[in-house]
């Protein structure tokens, strides 16, 4: 009997407004590229998978500042690579220093807080594990969806990256729930269903732009509110 639900915050919860593939093509056109819309998206998904492997090795907010430069060089090369267009690890950290002058923030998916309201209206314990280097309070507030939520856990908190099992253990000791007793929802299979897995818990994997059907052993969503016919 499922008595918690975890979420992960970034592309589960919450994602950049204006969308990132609108913020990526500006800075490829300011860089005299054109990729395809798209297929940026599709990059996108390439390159977040990267940051979850290297998250899981070393934290990319650890890094010393010329390492993280080239790591969102190579970043930014995968997702240009998505859009069909394939160029030097140099031109890229030009455009990804373009994406970073631009303004955007992170803004909840439509269907965050009717799912986290209608969770919580069942008694049960709904809380967020992410690898965010930040200081979540503040960000949840923000985001509007900090009432909704019993805890949150992020590895500058718990000390552990997903899909390292501290920060999942972290997760159940502040929920006061058994691993079986849980079920994760996040979009990035590595990081989310195999670290979740790894202590016991029952994973989810959110499949928003339908890009992650090479993962046919995990019962796939597309939309949050789906989390509410599985518990």
């Amino acid at each position: 009997m499922i008595k918690a639900v975890f979420f992960d915050l970034y592309n589960t919860l919450a994602r950049f407004e204006p969308p990132r593939e609108q913020t990526q093509m500006q800075a490829a056109r300011q860089c005299g590229l054109e990729p395809d819309v798209q297929g940026i998206v599709r990059g996108y998904a390439d390159a977040d998978r990267f940051m979850t492997e290297q998250n899981s090795r070393f934290h990319i907010q650890k890094m010393e500042r010329g390492d993280r430069l080239k790591f969102f060089a190579e970043y930014e090369r995968l997702v240009l690579k998505g859009g069909g267009i394939d160029v030097s690890l140099d031109v890229a950290a030009k455009v990804w220093a373009a994406v970073r002058q631009q303004h955007y923030e992170l803004a909840p998916f439509d269907d965050a807080v009717p799912t986290l309201r209608a969770l919580r209206e069942r008694d049960l314990v709904v809380g967020l594990v992410s690898n965010i280097y930040r200081d979540l309070d503040e960000l949840c507030g923000r985001l509007g969806i900090g009432s909704y939520l019993d805890f949150k856990v992020s590895s500058m908190s718990a000390g552990a990256e997903k899909p390292h099992p501290g920060i999942f253990l972290a997760a159940l000791e502040q929920a006061n729930v058994e691993p079986g007793q849980v079920l994760h929802v996040g979009d990035q299979y590595h990081g989310d269903v195999v670290g979740a897995r790894g202590v016991g818990i029952q994973a989810v994997l959110l499949d928003r732009d339908g890009l992650l059907g090479e993962y046919d052993d995990v019962e796939r969503i597309t939309a949050l509110s789906e989390v509410l016919g599985l518990v």
